[in-house]
Parts: C-alpha cells; sequence; structure tokens
C-alpha cells in the first residue's frame, strides 16, 4: 500500500473505538462482499485455519489486501489455527443410545462403537486420565466420569445420557492434557499463513505458557500472536499466558463447554481486565449476534452482551458464523458497528470503561503515554496523534483509553496492519520525519485531513527524540490548528 502525502483518504476513520473482528467464509466469499463487510464496519478479517483450503484462503487474503489500494487504509488479517481436536470414533449404525447411571469405556480399539465402548484415538487422554476426571462429548451434551483407567481402557459412568454419534468433539475440562498446542495441520497452517503475510496468528486450546513460547518461536517476529482463552487449565495461568502473547481472546465457545455457563460471565470480565492492565489487547469472540445467522436482527440478550464487552472496555468484539455462513453477514456487522456506537456515546461510557484502573509502568514511555491522556483530560483536544515504528508507543496509549481518537503515524506496513485489532487507532502508513518542526507539521497535515480536527482545535502529539529509533518515545507536544495552517495544509 503506497504512502498518501497528497490526497485525503477515501476511507472515513470510524468514530468508533472498540474494533469489529468479523470472520470469513461460504456467505462472506466474494470480493464484494468483504468489502461491504469493511465499508459496514469490520476492522479486521478472521481466517478460520478449520474450514476451507489453502486456495480458498489465499483468494480472501488477496481480497482483503486489494482494499488497501481502494480504500487507502491498512487491512489487518487473523489467521486462526485449529488447534488439537479431540474426537471419539465411529459407531456401528453411526450413533448410539446412552443411560444416565450405566457404564461406558473409551479404549484404544479399533472395532465400531457400541452401547458400551467406543474408540479414543488419543494416545495423550489415556496418559493424564484419574477418577474423577469428567469427560464432556459433543459440547458437553453427554457427560462421563472416570471411574479408573489402565493405559488402554477408560472406564466411565455415565452422568448425563443421550445420544453419541460418529467423531463428536470431545472436551477434557479437568487435567491439563499433555498435547502439543501445534499438530501438523497447524504447522503446515502456520507456514501457509506467514508466507501469505497475514498480520497476527490465533493459538488454540492454549493450556500453559509454553504453548505460546513455542508458537513465538516458530512464528518468529512475522506476525503478532493472539493467544485464545479456551481452557480452565489457561486462566489458572492466564499471567503467564498473557506475559508472552501480544493479545488475548475471549473464546467463550469451548470454555462455556468445560465450565459451568454461569462461570463464563465472571471469568470474561477477569481476563479483560488482566488484559487490559497489561497493555495486551483483548478480543471478545463467540456466539455475540448467534440469531442473527438466520435473522436479519438479533436478540435483546445479544444486544445486551455485545454492550457489555464494549463497556468493559474490550479491544475487539468477533463475528463468527454470523459474517462466515449466516444469511445476513452484511447486518450482522452494521448491527454490531450500530451498538458499539451507541454505547460509546453514552454519556456514562467513558467512566464505566475506566473501572479498570491501569497504572503506568515505570518508563518513559509509558508516562509519555499517560501524560497524553490527561492532557487531554485537562485541557481538551480533539486526537492524540502518536509516531510510531513498532506500534508499542500506540498500545500504551490505547491501554489509557483516551477520550479522543488516536491517530497513528509509522512508515512501517507491517506495523499500519497489526493496529487492526487496537482499541481507538487509526492507523495512517506515511514517510516518517526528521525533525521536530516536520512532527508538529504532519501531525497537523494528518490530523485535518483524516478529519480529526478543525480550526481552533489541540491536538497532541507523542514521539520519540531521536526520530525512528524504536521504544524511544520521550516527547509530549500539545500543537493547536489556525486558521492560517488549515489553508496550508488543506487538501487540492
Amino acid at each position: 500500500m503506497p504512502t498518501r502525502e497528497t490526497s485525503p483518504s477515501q476511507f472515513v476513520p470510524r468514530s468508533r473505538k472498540v474494533r469489529i473482528l468479523a470472520t470469513l467464509g461460504p456467505a462472506s466469499d466474494t470480493s464484494e462482499m468483504i468489502r461491504a463487510l469493511a465499508i459496514a464496519g469490520a476492522d479486521a478479517f478472521r481466517i478460520n485455519m478449520s474450514h476451507g483450503n489453502h486456495e480458498d484462503h489465499a483468494r480472501r487474503i488477496a481480497a482483503i489486501r486489494a482494499l488497501e489500494g481502494e480504500l487507502d487504509r491498512p487491512t489487518t488479517i487473523l489467521a486462526d489455527l485449529q488447534g488439537p481436536k479431540l474426537r471419539v470414533g465411529r459407531f456401528e449404525g453411526d450413533k448410539a443410545v446412552l443411560k444416565k447411571g450405566q457404564k461406558f469405556i473409551f479404549d484404544r480399539a479399533k472395532a465400531l462403537g457400541d452401547s458400551k465402548r467406543v474408540t479414543l484415538p488419543h494416545r495423550e487422554i489415556f496418559e493424564a486420565m484419574e477418577p474423577g476426571v469428567r469427560l464432556l462429548v459433543d459440547d458437553g451434551r453427554l457427560v462421563f466420569r472416570v471411574l479408573d483407567c489402565d493405559g488402554t481402557e477408560i472406564r466411565c459412568e455415565v452422568e448425563v445420557g443421550g445420544t453419541i454419534s460418529n467423531n463428536k468433539g470431545l472436551n477434557v475440562p479437568d487435567v491439563v492434557l499433555p498435547l502439543a498446542a501445534l499438530t501438523d495441520k497447524d504447522r503446515a497452517d502456520l507456514t501457509f499463513a506467514l508466507e501469505q503475510g497475514v498480520d497476527w496468528i490465533a493459538l488454540s486450546f492454549v493450556q500453559r505458557p509454553e504453548d505460546v513460547a513455542e508458537a513465538r518461536r516458530l512464528i518468529a517476529g512475522k506476525a503478532l500472536l493472539l493467544a485464545k482463552i479456551e481452557k480452565p487449565a489457561a486462566i489458572e495461568r492466564l499471567d503467564g499466558i498473557l506475559e508472552l502473547a501480544d493479545a488475548v481472546m475471549v473464546a467463550r465457545g469451548d470454555l462455556g463447554v468445560e465450565l459451568p455457563p454461569e462461570a463464563v460471565p465472571p471469568l470474561q470480565k477477569q481476563i479483560v481486565e488482566a488484559a487490559r492492565r497489561l497493555g495486551r489487547p483483548v478480543v471478545v469472540a463467540t456466539q455475540m449476534l448467534e440469531s442473527m445467522i438466520a435473522s436479519p436482527s438479533p436478540t435483546r440478550a445479544e444486544v445486551s452482551d455485545v454492550a457489555t464487552a464494549v463497556y468493559d472496555g474490550a479491544d475487539a468484539i468477533m463475528l463468527s458464523a454470523e459474517s462466515a455462513s449466516g444469511q445476513f453477514p452484511r447486518e450482522a456487522v452494521t448491527m454490531m458497528n450500530s451498538i458499539a456506537t451507541s454505547v460509546e456515546q453514552d454519556p456514562s461510557y467513558n467512566a464505566r470503561v475506566h473501572f479498570t484502573e491501569t497504572l503506568p509502568d515505570a518508563t518513559t514511555n509509558d508516562a509519555i503515554a499517560r501524560a497524553a491522556s490527561e492532557i487531554v483530560r485537562t485541557v481538551g483536544g480533539s486526537a492524540i496523534v502518536c509516531f510510531t515504528t513498532s506500534g508499542s508507543t500506540a498500545r500504551r496509549v490505547a491501554r489509557e483509553r483516551p477520550t479522543v481518537p488516536l491517530l497513528v503515524l509509522t512508515p512501517s506496513l507491517k506495523t499500519s496492519r497489526r493496529l487492526g485489532l487496537l482499541w481507538g487507532a487509526h492507523a495512517v502508513r506515511t514517510r516518517d520525519v526528521h525533525s521536530f518542526e516536520e512532527m508538529v507539521g504532519k501531525s497537523k497535515r494528518m490530523a485535518l485531513r483524516h478529519d480529526m480536527a478543525k480550526a481552533g482545535d489541540r491536538i497532541i502529539v507523542t514521539a520519540g527524540v531521536p526520530f525512528g529509533v524504536p521504544g524511544s518515545t520521550n516527547v509530549v507536544h500539545v500543537a493547536r490548528l489556525i486558521g492560517d495552517e488549515l489553508e496550508k495544509h488543506r487538501p487540492s
């Protein structure tokens, strides 16, 4: 994407600060629909590696990138790895009916299953089993309690019965399984995604910080890493995971299977707060507007669910099947955009979003970020303009949840693309500056060009001297746009 120095953006910056992440799939497979989702409010796009092939994904990625030239705006792509999928084997007649209280065996035999046993083709599960552990099948519709295990058979009692059928998914919430977070498929998908130049990699079924460390090693800085929190074991080691990840996702699907439903809302708030305190972008996902898969309008409960995530200060909210395979993908994005915009216009929003206290670290960079937000609150301002190479300064400023938009100016295309999941950030790729005077002039020009300032407005500028050195933010400057300058910088 070329830098834009002389013409106005074709894309009006979002007034909304929370970002929208839309999943692509069969319902959003064309360039026209992807463009429509971007116009409707999608700030970033998720490629779900659990479905489709590399050819499909490459075509969607190319369509997303094509938007950069058309809309003059960086596009953000997240590739979501499938992770280890645990499934039972197959049955005679494709299914069996199990009754509460009966005994049932998971074993390693190859024969088709019946009402007494079925194959479980995952050696690692047998190694981790112990009496009292629960096994959940088909998203928790069937529940088994382990009685004993000898390494080849897991003998259980059925606590919740029902129909069990071929290849249904299995969850093991009570123990940490000795499974690698990356399967062979994930490694192949990761190589493909990095070759395609995606901006974020989402790691599924994280259980421990070591899973994140292994993925970071393989990614080798070619993308940022988002850890999906969907296992109880990950909650227990959340701080360690947050230290190693670039962002996290509250993946409420599997989290809601492995935990009681009433446990998920407080955990969502806990994860969002922990991520915000560390300045890690946090995404809230799964079933946010689920009814819009088949309906052009959501339920009131879904609207409240989306609003809660926005009030809590999440960086991004995500659509899954609603935009990937639903009948109303554009309407789902439009609705999510409308809900978020309405919440952020609530006079109480600013106070609510600051319920979480985010104390700065004892660094110059953090002090400057805090100062910029404090200046806005004290003397006013229409925008904070942030010069950054790596994006770290923008993340520090966003952690403060300032009351004004964050205009991020960077010479790095890679950095501008990666900021699509960051609260309040409007990223613009532009040539770097080399002097204080040039910094101030460009800040005014870009704030005007991107409709973030007008005559008489103040803007707060953060940058690092010497210019162009990553991690050197040490300047905060208040500038006012006056009439003569507006005429001088106004695009023709």
